[in-house]
């Protein structure tokens, strides 16, 4: 995948330290986890570091200098828990449209055993037949090979055959999101190790491993974009976003109840939920006004009226979910199962809503197989982070794209905005 490094040394999985760092930049939140692998692929969290998110709307950067101080509040947090520096980090993208494909290409390999060179040629074909445009490729990933039509080869490297082919998928962005993330990361004088889209990496974090083998779909739902990962026979076959977040809840409980975005977080927290409940009617909730002070009490709602305002958004998210899996041809292989993560599935009714609207069941995703994370950072909002520190550790097989002999000679689009940042920072 395409890399944004300032020192050739930086190799991947580590940063100077000799740790591992991953930066998810949210709408609402940027979290910094700082971790150590073993050498078995253990990783154990040494520093936390969380930060209200400033110049981020929908995923994307909005104001430059206000996301670069929240990254470096955040990082600054882990650092001085870990008693350690953080050089490099792997960074979440949400925004910028993703899309992805899977292409599928032969090459003959002459009846020979397959060499590195031979799935890099395959690979180097599969990359000319894909339809990428001005957009930036994030994720290079080889799901399998074939050897003269025989599939489902994992590693097809000192095999013999006289055809190999290779399924390739990538996902793609817009690049104008990607360099302005780089460079809010890079004015905290930090290397960007590698872009993970945010769908999967909470796929890497949450997902067993029957369920990536039998079909399942990551739904997370962040502030401000929703991500949508599934997988199959041990890979992602669908990466893709939908534009409306927990944000969207609170604005709409704000404009429904006239009161400031504030308050409207704080109602759909405490008292929010996507589903009816028998008392709904009964029970009133306290909701000031815009303008007028806290203290002073409120209009009496019903929590009723506040289910009405959230269950409707909450219904539309999923509905945009189901029609992107039948679009894309995802909707019978993605099987019969739905993790839902991020900080906006919290919200009490999201899972009975989802498993109606999709048809499926669900279960609520928490980061799995890393060690140390604290209680109040286990839980599903940190799913991403997460999701990121086992790609580090996981050898997971993305392929350098800028390094491919087709790449363009001068690097990829992050590889020379690292060069500039070094030149001027």
């Amino acid at each position: 995948m395409f890399m944004l490094t300032r020192n050739a040394s930086a190799t991947r999985g580590t940063s100077y330290s000799g740790a591992v760092a991953a930066l998810d930049v949210g709408t609402t939140k940027v979290t910094c986890l700082l971790a150590r692998t073993g050498a078995n692929g253990k990783i154990s969290v040494t520093g936390i570091g969380h930060h209200l998110s400033r110049g981020v709307k929908a995923g994307a950067v909005v104001d430059m200098a206000a996301t670069e101080a929240s990254i470096r509040a955040a990082v600054d947090g882990a650092e001085r828990m870990a008693n350690d520096v953080i050089r490099s980090v792997y960074v979440n993208l949400s925004a910028g449209q993703q899309r992805s494909q899977t292409i599928g290409v032969e090459v003959a390999v002459a009846g020979n055993a397959v060499s590195d060179s031979d799935t890099r040629r395959a690979i180097e074909h599969a990359m000319v037949r894909a339809e990428v445009g001005s957009r930036e490729v994030i994720h290079a990933i080889p799901l399998q090979y074939s050897i003269d039509g025989a599939n489902g080869i994992r590693d097809p490297r000192g095999m013999f055959g006289s055809k190999l082919g290779v399924s390739l998928h990538l996902v793609t962005t817009e690049a104008s999101h990607l360099r302005n993330l780089a460079i809010c990361v890079g004015r905290g004088h930090l290397d960007v190790q590698a872009a993970v889209a945010s769908g999967y990496a909470s796929a890497l974090a949450t997902l067993v491993e029957d369920e990536r083998d039998l079909g399942a779909t990551v739904i997370d739902m962040g502030g401000g974009v929703t991500s949508i990962a599934v997988f199959a026979d041990g890979g992602p076959v669908l990466i893709d976003t939908v534009g409306i977040g927990g944000q969207h809840v609170t604005s709409d409980i704000a404009r429904g109840l006239g009161t400031s975005l504030s308050i409207a977080e704080r109602t759909k927290t405490l008292y929010g939920s996507a589903v009816s409940g028998p008392s709904d009617e009964r029970e009133l909730i306290d909701v000031p006004p815009v303008g007028e002070a806290v203290k002073g009490g409120g209009n009496p709602v019903p929590r009723a009226e506040l289910v009405r305002i959230i269950r409707p958004r909450i219904e539309e998210l999923f509905e945009h979910v189901r029609d992107r899996l039948r679009s894309s041809g995802c909707d019978e292989i993605a099987g019969k199962r739905v993790v839902l993560t991020g900080g906006a599935s919290q919200l009490d009714g999201v899972m009975e809503v989802a498993a109606r609207v999709l048809d499926r069941q669900v279960r609520p995703g928490r980061p799995l197989g890393v060690d140390g994370l604290a209680e109040s950072a286990s839980g599903p909002a940190f799913a991403t982070c997460a999701g990121m520190l086992r790609y580090a550790a996981g050898g997971f097989a993305d392929v350098d794209v800028g390094a491919l002999g087709g790449a363009d000679r001068g690097g990829s689009t992050l590889a020379r905005m690292g060069r500039w940042l070094k030149q001027h920072f």
